[in-house]
């Protein structure tokens, strides 16, 4: 059964602590709640399981900014200015595979990243479901999944991200969200 844990920002250096040692938990995160993992690949299988994803659909990862090109990112300079920002970035890795990257601007992932590194992050729910908004939806269905869970009761729902591929030019716009992207 999961923690409960009270959002605070004195609760931020237990969060990172936590998905350091690869536990899941789900949190707010600068959009809507989100389902989030330390960035690797066992963590990766696990988030699979629990949402019930296809391994053909990918995590957003989340970082701070200052690492986001230590990371081997491709970062067009129009999109690094933007950030932190609510809109999730498609980016060329110097591998020659695509992350979807964010860089939030939200207080608490601000004080949660620089600790915890990056983050995997979707949206709470199961695969091709609605998305869960506020926590009294999500207990109930994710409360023996997860090993956290935060309640923030001011959080009552919100918009997901706006998605652009920055691998094309011009971008393209997957998803339209929390961000007006002009180009």
């Amino acid at each position: 059964m999961a923690d409960i844990i009270p959002y605070s920002i004195e609760n931020t250096d237990e969060i990172a602590a936590r998905l350091k040692r690869g536990e899941v938990g789900i949190f707010p995160c600068d959009t809507i709640y989100g389902l989030c993992g330390i960035a690797d690949e066992r963590i990766a299988e696990r988030l699979y399981e629990i949402k019930r994803r296809p391994l053909s659909k990918s995590f957003i990862t989340l970082m701070d900014k200052s690492s986001l090109r230590d990371n081997g990112l491709i970062v067009p300079d129009d999109i690094f200015s933007r950030w932190p920002a609510p809109f999730t970035a498609i980016l060329q890795h110097e591998n020659g595979t695509t992350v979807a990257v964010r860089c939030p601007s939200d207080p608490y992932l601000l004080r949660i990243l620089p600790v915890s590194g990056p983050i995997f992050s979707t949206s709470v729910n199961f695969s091709g479901e609605k998305s869960l908004l506020t926590f009294d939806d999500i207990l109930p269905v994710f409360m023996n999944s997860v090993d956290f869970i935060v309640n923030d009761p001011t959080v009552k729902g919100g918009m997901a991200s706006t998605i652009i591929d920055a691998t094309s030019n011009p971008y393209r716009i997957i998803r339209e969200g929390a961000y007006k992207f002009t180009f």
